[in-house]
């Protein structure tokens, strides 16, 4: 079974992450929560406060298949600020591993260099972060081992675009049936 996580921080964008986690579960593929802070419980943008299933430094970064990172404010400039992660997600790109953000969480793909002649969307207004990337206006952008997403309202398809990744288009199809989407 694939394994992926969610890595939060304070300010995450609730909707963003917990869709994420919920379809995949139910696509019976591994999803972690992780607290990039001090303990496991993360406060989101919207003051609704998740237990994460772990610490950061409780992470097996070698089990792991996709590094998942939602939005939000502060969420985002947290996880960027957060260096034991970012450093993750450039040897994740650097080993064409899995690495997806949504909303505005893309821009640390873009500002970390990750982003080069990769097709990329991001929360809108935003895109001049997406450095050296071929900017898209889709909901969800899959160029290689990098998934992007624009924001809360595209979060189930982005989960779906994972799920599709992992399992295929049926799986996925199958999923947007189970979840009455489309």
């Amino acid at each position: 079974m694939a394994q992926t996580a969610v890595f939060l921080a304070e300010g995450f964008e609730e909707i963003e992450a917990l869709t994420v986690v919920d379809l995949l579960r139910r696509a019976r593929i591994g999803c972690g929560t992780v607290s990039v802070g001090p303990d496991r419980m993360v406060t989101g943008s919207h003051k609704i406060t998740v237990t994460a299933d772990l610490l950061f430094d409780q992470v097996d970064f070698d089990a792991l298949d996709m590094i998942i990172l939602p939005g939000g404010a502060p969420g985002t400039e947290n996880l960027r600020n957060f260096k034991p992660l970012t450093d993750r997600v450039t040897e994740f790109d650097a080993a064409g591993r899995y690495i997806s953000a949504i909303c505005a969480a893309p821009t640390i793909f873009g500002q970390l260099g990750l982003l080069k002649g990769k097709k990329a969307c991001c929360y809108p207004g935003l895109e001049d972060k997406l450095e050296g990337a071929d900017v898209s206006m889709d909901s969800v952008c899959v160029d290689g081992h990098i998934t992007t997403s624009r924001g809360m309202g595209t979060a189930i398809d982005f989960a779906l675009a994972i799920i599709e990744r992992f399992q295929g288009t049926q799986a996925a199809e199958d999923m947007a049936l189970r979840v009455v989407y489309g």
